[in-house]
């Protein structure tokens, strides 16, 4: 007999999750998988109360890198043709057993036995994101990376799927970050905005002394995906990221093919607005790489193109949806676009007026930012507290995100 089925026996099924809530302080470990897919990133903290009173303790970080044949099978699920359904059922169960070694390894680091966990909060590995179909399709998104595995591996309750009821009530189901930012970092007296470049690039607006429905958030394009997918090319694989931005440095920006690509009417969409590999993936950047070849560009050329995509999607789009909003002060950069010199160097030239920071500032790093959100995001679920953002996701109403394995 199953322990909630024993609870259920005793006529107290949730004793167990009460006493969690109750606590004054929770133990949680994050996990995040990114749309670049190059490994797990886990974080640990203690987090107090919930909402604008949430109280942080960081405790630490790793990351859990996948090898470079396992990377190649994810990436086999992100494309129809090479994206069958015994591999997704399969790759399921594999990533399961992959974050719970994740969480388990950074318990180990941290010397933090897993039974002072209270949750994990998992976000999954992102195959495919459908949120505005064109062919009549069921909005869709999907994350997989099995919570039950997690679960049974820990023996900790794991909580996840958290884009999908957002995406059930009228949203897109991104940026889920959007509520998390407000929680964390708004301020008085002070515009700032959060502005991740991942495989996706995406940001937060928060106005000085701004409420919920202030917020600005949506997904700008691509970060570094189509950046990263034109360097495995030109290296037949052996590079996966332009590194310190080096090629980019090296190159020199095509005008015409970059006005060409800012032609995606993606970038001119109001928000909300959210967007993935679907787009921005393996496909486009094959295309981008074709389109480079007709022009005769060296490999240098066509990755600072790329790289001028990123920051020039990124900068009009605060031109665009975001200066009139109210004053802006500072925008804090994290994801592995952060670690790309060249491409923080352009930004700043593209937006002069603006200082730009790294995210690390803030007091968290900045590689942990996204695996710390999921564990905030577990917090608000066991306090029974709606943490989706209506402004951000352009859902019909504010629900609670996320689904429950029981330890």
């Amino acid at each position: 007999m199953s322990k909630l089925v024993e609870l259920r026996h005793e006529g107290a099924p949730w004793n167990w999750l009460n006493e969690i809530a109750s606590k004054n302080r929770r133990t949680i470990i994050g996990l995040m998988s990114g749309t670049s897919a190059d490994g797990i990133t886990a974080c640990a903290a203690r987090l107090g109360r919930s909402y604008e009173g949430t109280g942080l303790e960081f405790i630490g970080m790793r990351t859990h890198p996948f090898s470079k044949d396992f990377r190649s099978r994810i990436f086999e699920l992100f494309d129809p043709p090479t994206s069958t359904v015994d591999k997704i059922c399969s790759m399921n169960f594999e990533l399961g057993i992959e974050f719970a070694n994740a969480a388990i390894s950074l318990a180990n680091y941290l010397s933090l036995p897993l039974n002072k966990v209270d949750l994990i909060g998992s976000h999954g590995q992102t195959i495919f994101h459908n949120p505005i179909s064109k062919d009549g399709s069921v909005h869709s998104t999907l994350q997989i990376g099995e919570l039950a595995i997690i679960a049974e591996m820990t023996g900790v309750t794991t909580i996840g799927d958290f884009r999908k009821r957002d995406i059930a009530a009228g949203g897109e189901g991104a940026p889920i970050s959007a509520y998390v930012d407000y929680v964390l970092f708004r301020q008085k007296g002070k515009g700032i905005a959060l502005q991740n470049i991942g495989g996706i690039a995406n940001l937060t607006y928060l106005p000085p002394d701004c409420s919920e429905e202030d917020v600005i958030a949506f997904d700008t394009g691509p970060g570094n995906m189509v950046v990263d997918n034109l360097v495995s090319f030109f290296t037949n694989g052996e590079l996966s990221c332009d590194l310190g931005g080096s090629a980019a440095s090296k190159g020199k920006v095509d005008n015409d093919l970059l006005g060409e690509l800012l032609d995606n009417p993606f970038f001119t969409r109001r928000p909300p607005k959210s967007t993935g590999r679907e787009m921005f993936g393996t496909n486009y950047a094959k295309q981008l790489i074709s389109m480079a070849k007709q022009r005769g560009l060296k490999k240098e050329d066509a990755i600072a193109t790329a790289t001028m995509l990123t920051v020039e999607t990124v900068a009009r789009s605060y031109e665009d949806f975001v200066l009139d909003a109210g004053p802006l002060d500072t925008i804090y950069v994290a994801g592995g676009g952060a670690k790309n010199p060249t491409m923080i160097d352009w930004l700043r030239r593209r937006l002069p007026k603006i200082r730009i920071e790294y995210f690390d500032s803030l007091g968290i790093p900045s590689e942990a930012r996204e695996a710390l959100y999921m564990a905030v995001l577990a917090n608000e679920f066991v306090l029974g507290r709606a943490s989706n953002l209506p402004s951000a996701t352009g859902s019909k109403r504010k629900v609670i995100l996320g689904t429950l394995i029981p330890r």
